[in-house]
């Protein structure tokens, strides 16, 4: 009877301890069950990240990395699997970036999603959805602090070629040459110096003249509107000068007169030069012409 007690309790301790081990598996092999599986593609390095790392989606962990391989069509490629739970709700906008856990350093999967209305992320164990995989932001500030360093490294180099000892030389000699033209600069200054100190009083005179003109042009201008009203100089030099061109006609007219009476002043005094009788006795008649009664020819015929 004690052997069959004992071999009934060893075929009970057997049986629990199957179940317990059967549960157990099936405890952990349903987490993955109950999740959706999807390939992160990556085009840059994920340093520090390892399979059953943790993902994230907004801080909150809704899965882990199964597994992490290259591409077969293209070993630049990085495909990362991941299982997350079925309920997260994954738009075709979704995205990865890799993220560090405090001080450790561990890499962790950090889902994000751009928002806006976008179609839900459909996947299938035969077919796994693809989500891209962007560089976080300390990648972007590793990338550019590289790049950075290497724009300087070119800067260093051309500064090199640009500083040697040719072109020392001649920055020398620039130098020299920019001294030498401040230190004329500075005695030119030095030099205008008390004209610059007059421009005050010149400028003070020239208002002053400029006032005087002012006033100048002012009586111009009333002399001018005196001169321009009726009855003032302008109209009695245009009064005068009418006065003056009656006369001038009056007067060529009385010239006209004496030159006339001159000419028969003229005649008469030919007359008596060639007859003075004439003023006795009167004009004689003139000689007989050609055909007339007493006429004689010049030849005597």
């Amino acid at each position: 009877m004690e052997n069959r007690a004992h071999a009934l309790v060893a075929g009970l301790f057997v049986i629990f301890l199957g179940a317990a081990i059967a549960a157990v598996a099936m405890w952990l092999t349903g987490d993955t069950l109950t999740r959706d599986k999807y390939l992160l593609v990556s085009a840059f390095p994920i340093t520090g990240l390892n399979s059953q790392a943790t993902v994230r989606y907004r801080g909150l962990t809704v899965g882990k990395v199964e597994d992490i391989r290259l591409d077969p069509k293209d070993s630049h490629t990085i495909l990362i699997r991941i299982a997350v739970d079925k309920d997260l709700p994954l738009t075709k906008n979704a995205y990865a970036q890799l993220g560090y856990q405090g001080l450790t350093g561990l890499a962790f999967v950090q889902l994000n999603d751009e928002g806006g209305k976008a179609e839900r992320l459909k996947t299938d164990s035969d077919n796994l959805a693809q989500i891209p995989f962007r560089p976080s932001e300390l990648d972007s500030i590793t990338t550019s602090a590289q790049r950075l360093l290497s724009n300087a490294n070119g800067l260093v180099e051309r500064l090199n070629l640009v500083f040697d000892d040719q072109n020392r030389a001649r920055f020398t000699r620039i130098l020299e040459n920019t001294e030498g033209a401040t230190g004329q600069m500075r005695r030119l200054i030095t030099q205008l110096e008390p004209g610059v100190r007059k421009l005050p009083g010149l400028a003070t005179d020239a208002s002053s003249v400029l006032n005087h003109t002012d006033q100048l042009v002012t009586g111009l201008n009333q002399i001018t509107t005196k001169l321009n009203q009726q009855g003032g100089a302008i109209d009695n030099l245009s009064q005068t000068a009418d006065e003056l061109t009656g006369t001038m006609h009056k007067l060529h007219g009385v010239a006209e007169g004496i030159t006339r009476n001159s000419r028969n002043v003229d005649r008469v005094l030919l007359q008596l030069e060639e007859q003075p009788g004439s003023l006795l006795f009167g004009r004689s008649p003139p000689p007989p012409g050609p055909g007339e009664e007493g006429f004689v020819s010049p030849g005597g015929n």
